[in-house]
């Protein structure tokens, strides 16, 4: 059963649902929510959406506030559609009870006035040793064929059981080495899809990753190994979904470039 909090003030109205999983304090976590401007500590800052670190009762939470959306989302959101923050709570449980690794959700809380404004997302903050960005980047990582190799077993593994995580990117997997192997964590869980996939969507889920042809080949050589499919068709397929989205990528950047020199 999940406990609601509805908290009113200044013809601002938060709703704030927290996790049955969820044993500590319940009022610390709305302070930490409700005081997210002036307090906590600056983990992750984008353009798009914040990331604060708390301390609550000797334990480190994440909360992440999500940007007020543009004013046909604030409609949407309002009425339609389930915020970015209620997706990411509710696809954190259907994870975990999926046996797939994310960090623990704790709450999600929703500004709303006449439109909707701005949502939360609470988890607890997990230490871990790198992200899928490190394999291919600057870092004692970088190349790591073993975990490229566990975790396109880990991809399938997704795939295996239905779960189609969109925003697969270098970002969107925290990584925690371990005596006997890795454990892979979710995260940015907005954008989720769930059912039986085919073969060009499942290679698809690696068109965000590394471009790089030997990280390709390490992929393709493991989820090839536990899918049955050839090498080479994984391989073909994994390269073509990869270029085909860096090109689409780099259009997306040289079109914002230009439309900035004209502005």
């Amino acid at each position: 059963m999940l406990l609601v909090h509805n908290i009113s003030c200044s013809f601002v109205f938060v709703r704030i649902v927290f996790s049955n999983i969820y044993k500590g304090v319940k009022d610390s976590i709305v302070q930490c929510i409700l005081s997210f401007d002036t307090e906590g500590e600056k983990f992750d800052e984008r353009k798009r959406n914040a990331l604060k670190l708390f301390e609550v009762e000797g334990k480190t939470v994440n909360v992440k506030s999500f940007k007020i959306p543009n004013l046909i989302n604030r409609i949407v959101y309002k009425i339609l559609r389930s915020s970015k923050a209620q997706r990411s709570f509710e696809y954190a449980h259907k994870l975990l009870q999926n046996d797939v690794l994310t960090p623990r959700p704790i709450a999600y809380a929703e500004q709303t006035g006449l439109l909707f404004s701005r949502s939360f997302y609470v988890s607890e903050h997990l230490d871990y040793d790198l992200t899928y960005r490190e394999l291919c980047h600057n870092s004692p990582y970088d190349g790591n064929e073993e975990i490229l190799a566990a975790f396109a077993r880990f991809t399938y593994t997704l795939h295996q059981k239905g779960i189609h995580f969109l925003d697969h990117s270098m970002g969107n997997t925290l990584i925690v080495i371990k005596e006997d192997g890795y454990d892979f964590y979710l995260v940015d869980l907005n954008r989720m899809r769930f059912g039986e996939m085919d073969f060009t969507t499942r290679i698809a889920n690696f068109a965000r990753l590394s471009p790089r042809t030997k990280d390709i080949e390490v992929m393709a050589k493991a989820y090839a190994a536990v899918s049955g499919e050839s090498l080479d068709k994984v391989y073909n397929e994994m390269h073509k979904g990869i270029t085909a989205f860096r090109k689409k990528s780099q259009n997306k950047k040289r079109l914002k470039r230009q439309l900035k020199f004209w502005k």
